[in-house]
């Protein structure tokens, strides 16, 4: 799936619990961090390869979708966050909610379902796959982004934070100001 997806979802993992701005990035992070594997694919595109001929990018992608990766981020998260065991928790929930995108919505424009090899290191023998999976431009990957980002900016509007505020919080309130300004103050408007 899209980065953006993976970042809107980790967001949406985020929202039930009352977690400090750190917390929330943490598990935002987590929830695209298993796709810092694709970064051998800049230097295919440094190298002047194509987009369909990304040698590197293909060779590592999904290398960090494993239920290893998942354990050592959300242990990282363990010993950073302020609300360690909740953030740790969503950190594991957001990572394996990616995979779990990946495996149903990443098929590539060759046709090829990509594996998530989820035991690496200790077993290459079990790869998680569906033989449904859709492609990564089809329309239930642009529906499930578009629900994401209404469930974002609903709760920017209801809570008074988006993922805006993660980066620059100016912009998060002049967002969530002007999503107010549009549909009114909600009942209950404490941010969180």
């Amino acid at each position: 799936m899209n980065p953006i997806t993976h970042l809107l979802a980790g967001w949406a993992v985020g929202l039930p619990a009352d977690l400090s701005r750190r917390d929330r990035g943490l598990i935002v992070l987590a929830s695209i961090s298993p796709d810092l594997d694709a970064a051998p694919a800049l230097i295919d595109l440094a190298k002047g390869r194509s987009l369909q001929d990304l040698e590197l990018g293909s060779r590592f992608h999904h290398s960090a979708h494993t239920l290893a990766f998942a354990a050592a981020f959300s242990l990282a998260c363990l010993l950073v966050a302020r609300r360690r065991f909740a953030a740790a928790a969503l950190a594991f929930a957001a990572i394996n909610l990616h995979y779990l995108c990946d495996i149903a919505g990443s098929r590539g424009p060759d046709g090829y379902h990509w594996p998530i090899p989820y035991l690496m290191p200790l077993s290459a023998s079990w790869q998680l796959s569906v033989p449904w999976q859709w492609g990564l431009n089809a329309w239930p990957n642009v529906l499930i982004t578009a629900a994401l980002l209404a469930l974002t900016i609903y709760y920017a509007w209801l809570r008074g934070c988006s993922p805006v505020g993660l980066l620059l919080t100016h912009a998060d309130r002049a967002f969530v100001d002007t999503l107010r300004n549009r549909f009114g103050m909600p009942a209950d408007s404490s941010p969180r």
